[in-house]
């Protein structure tokens, strides 16, 4: 398998599916632990980035480009906290990829970058209850792949990293954003924007139609070494 562009974009096409599929269940715990418009808005940052993305030229491209036009859209276009965050995430990913074809080690700095312009704008630490608590183990997952692990299994075990992160929140009392100030009555609720960065790094292995085995500590899709990762 090639990691190029056509990966790149595949990888951020499945990721607009998750979202619009999710988005009911992502809108009804920001209801409950936020105010109510994560889901909408994600929704609307992966329509723009899909929009951005269609007006790339044709033909083979290198994996930053399907990154930086989904970067742009998400700064450029979305409002709210989320889409200048996950704008941030998309820009340092594509900012790292200074290969044709993406690489682990490209991604663990991405990831790592991603995670400190976060940090910097949001003032976030693991466990504030934020999108920090998925992203942060997902950075470390990928640091912690060897050079040589294939990009699509490291994907899935940061993915598998950042779920185990969104379960962790629901024990949380949120610090930061509009969930710290319902206090306790958050508490028992995953966090949406760790759900929404743990969709990010899944769906570079399939689109998922829904969140409850992600939530359930079920593990998201783990490939047995020689088992094919699904593209679906």
């Amino acid at each position: 398998m090639r990691f190029d562009g056509a990966f790149t974009y595949g990888w951020l096409r499945r990721f607009a599916g998750s979202v619009t599929a999710t988005e009911p269940e992502l809108t009804e715990l920001d209801q409950q632990a936020g105010d109510g418009d994560f889901g909408v808005n994600l929704r609307s940052g992966v329509s723009c980035a899909m929009r951005a993305m269609a007006r790339l030229p044709r033909g083979t491209l290198p994996a930053a480009r399907p990154l930086q036009a989904a970067a742009s859209a998400f700064l450029d276009e979305v409002g709210g906290t989320s889409g200048p965050l996950f704008g941030l995430v998309l820009y340092h990913l594509a900012d790292a990829a200074v290969h044709p074809e993406l690489t682990t080690p490209d991604l663990a700095r991405g990831a790592t970058a991603g995670l400190a312009a976060v940090q910097r704008v949001g003032e976030a630490v693991p466990g504030d209850k934020t999108l920090v608590d998925a992203l942060a183990p997902a950075a470390l997952a990928l640091q912690l792949c060897a050079a040589d692990t294939p990009v699509d299994r490291a994907l899935l075990t940061a993915a598998d990293a950042a779920f185990t992160g969104v379960r962790s929140t629901r024990a949380l009392c949120a610090r930061r954003g509009r969930a710290s100030y319902l206090g306790e009555r958050a508490s028992g609720i995953p966090d949406p924007g760790a759900v929404g960065v743990g969709l990010l790094f899944a769906s570079a292995g399939k689109r998922l139609t829904t969140l409850g085995p992600l939530l359930a500590d079920t593990g998201y899709g783990r490939a047995e070494p020689g088992q094919p990762v699904p593209t679906g």
